[in-house]
This record gives structure tokens, C-alpha cells and sequence, in this order.
């Protein structure tokens, strides 16, 4: 297979809940990254095969959100685009099925990335198109409904992704103590790049809206969990667990010979992937069985990586 190359990553900042971004439609969102990266690096629409994008709560307004931000984008209407939904790593699969696609030759390059509007996921109802009966109509939180129904007819989880995590809380003895440090260890973090202008090629808006410079240790420790009702002995609150959020981010994926012809700076190559299904009600320990394969497949130890990135949905997810 050929080599696949990730070059020029480029986002939003990530706006709150409800915060700068809540009047932007995710497809805008998209649209945005991808006319940006366009602007930056020069490349012709003609030169792009495709356009994938991940999105977990999509809706009519955008289906299949890639085509519609590739034509709001201003690419020739030549260049097909999709969707894809694997929940918190739709955007990574996004990249990753675009490196597929380079790797086996069915592609020379493709835009890949992934756009979200939690703050525009709509409340809706089903059986509207024939009417009910009675006085009432049912309105459904596609954000909290999804969270619920992930697992099907047969591994619901009625406190979605709180309740997981703290079942993997109880699993491995994590301490709210150990949860708070990490959540702010990466607030300092966070805060520290923003004043040191990592971030300052970002477009739209000027910084991330969710790290906190005044977030204390003891500002955490006197947050209430969230499932203390049904659980005393729950520790994920507001402070250490992400916040909702609104952002879009897009790459391009080509081959490292395609790259050096169109000037582009491949920053990653992809050397192997893998994902693993585990109980539902401990979706958060996935990456542990999915990174397992992912070094057995490329001949790789645990120990022989210098750096690691992983999702930070909740402070459990991490081990140091």
C-alpha cells in the first residue's frame, strides 16, 4: 500500500455550550475550516477526491455534513462528501478512512475532519407525520437521547456516559482527588498555550472558551457529582469531566509525493489503526483493548512510544 501522509491540521477554537459558537450551524463550522484551508494552502478544488467529515448529531439541515460544507466551501460540485458516526472518535475515523482510501489508491487526496454544534442539536419528536393522540407531544434532547440508545434494544444505559464513567470509577478505584488533579493539571496546561500563542493560527475567534485561568484545587473539590443522587459514592462533576462543546476541524490526507508536488508540510503519517467493542456500560476503557491491537499490529511496545494523546471525555481516561 502507499504511504499516507496528514498534512496542515486546522480547527476552530472549541466554543462553550451555549457560547460563542451557538448561533453557528455546524455545516458553517465546516465550511469555515475547509475554506480556510483552501485559502492556506492553495490548492485547487480540483485537486481534492473527496471530503469526509465526522458529526454525531446530524440533522436535515446538513445531511451527509461533508458534501454540503464542500459545496458551501466553494469546491466545484464534482467533489463527493459524507458523514460518519463513531461517536467521540468520529473525526479520528474521518482521518483515518481518508488514509485508507490514499493507502489503497481509490484516492490521491482527501479533506477529512470532523464539525460539531451541540449548542444547535435540536429537541424533537417522532410521530409527528401522523399526529397523536391526546393533548401531549413528546419532545426528545437528541444530545441526552443518543447518549442513552448508543447501546440499542439490549445495553441501554439510562445515565449515558456519566453513569460508564463512573462504573470504570468504581472498576479501578479512581479517587475524586486523583480526577480533580488531572482536570486541573490540563486547565493549567490549556491556560499556558493560550498565553504562549500556540494557538494563534486559529480562525474565527481568538481562544478555546472552555479553560479556565481562576480553576483551583479546592474550586473542584466543592463541586457536587452529577449522579450523587443515584449514586453516593459518584466523583465525575462539572469541573472534571469536558464540557459540551461547539468546534470544527478539518486536515488533508494525501500521499507523501502528492504533498511535495502541492507544497503541502505532511506533519503525520498514519502506520496503523484498530478499534475494539467492549461492554457498554464501560465505553470509556475502549481505547485500552483498541490501543493493545493498534501496537501488535505495527510491531510496537507501550514503552517504546515518546508521546501519547488521549481523549479526555472524563479525568478516568487518563493513566500516567
Amino acid at each position: 500500500m502507499r504511504e499516507a501522509v496528514i498534512c496542515e491540521p486546522l480547527r476552530t477554537p472549541v466554543g462553550r455550550y451555549g457560547g460563542v459558537f451557538s448561533n453557528v450551524p455546524a455545516a458553517d463550522l465546516a465550511a469555515g475550516v475547509l475554506r480556510e484551508l483552501l485559502h492556506r494552502t492553495k490548492i485547487d478544488g480540483s485537486d481534492v477526491d473527496d471530503v469526509i467529515f465526522g458529526q454525531c448529531y446530524p440533522n436535515g439541515e446538513a445531511p451527509a455534513i461533508g458534501r454540503v460544507a464542500a459545496l458551501d466551501a466553494g469546491l466545484p460540485v464534482t467533489v463527493p462528501g459524507q458523514q460518519l458516526d463513531r461517536r467521540c472518535g468520529s473525526g479520528l475515523q474521518a482521518v483515518i478512512d481518508a488514509a485508507m482510501r490514499v493507502q489503497t489508491g481509490i484516492c490521491d487526496l482527501v479533506i477529512a475532519g470532523g464539525a460539531e454544534s451541540m449548542s444547535q442539536a435540536e429537541h424533537y419528536a417522532l410521530g409527528l407525520r401522523f399526529g397523536f393522540k391526546g393533548d401531549s407531544t413528546p419532545l426528545s434532547d437528541r444530545i441526552g437521547r443518543g447518549r442513552v440508545t448508543a447501546g440499542g434494544k439490549h445495553y441501554l444505559v439510562p445515565g449515558g456516559m456519566l453513569e460508564t464513567a463512573e462504573n470504570l470509577r468504581k472498576e479501578y478505584s479512581v479517587s475524586r482527588r486523583a480526577q480533580d488533579w488531572l482536570a486541573f493539571d490540563s486547565h493549567q496546561r490549556a491556560v499556558a498555550a493560550q498565553a504562549e500563542g500556540r494557538f494563534a493560527d486559529e480562525v474565527l475567534v481568538d481562544q478555546d472558551e472552555h479553560p479556565s485561568a481562576d480553576i483551583s484545587l479546592e474550586a473542584l473539590a466543592v463541586l457536587r457529582p452529577v449522579r450523587w443522587s443515584v449514586d453516593p459514592g459518584a466523583t465525575v462533576t462539572a469541573g472534571n469531566a469536558s464540557g459540551q462543546s461547539d468546534g470544527g476541524a478539518a486536515c488533508i490526507v494525501t500521499t507523501r509525493e502528492r504533498a511535495d508536488e502541492l507544497g503541502l508540510r505532511p506533519l503525520a503519517r498514519l502506520v496503523t489503526w484498530a478499534a475494539a467493542g467492549v461492554e457498554q456500560s464501560r465505553t470509556g476503557i475502549g481505547p485500552v483493548p483498541a490501543t493493545a491491537v493498534a501496537l501488535e499490529r505495527a510491531g510496537l511496545e507501550l514503552g517504546d512510544l515518546d508521546l501519547i494523546e488521549l481523549n479526555e471525555a472524563f479525568a478516568r481516561r487518563h493513566w500516567r
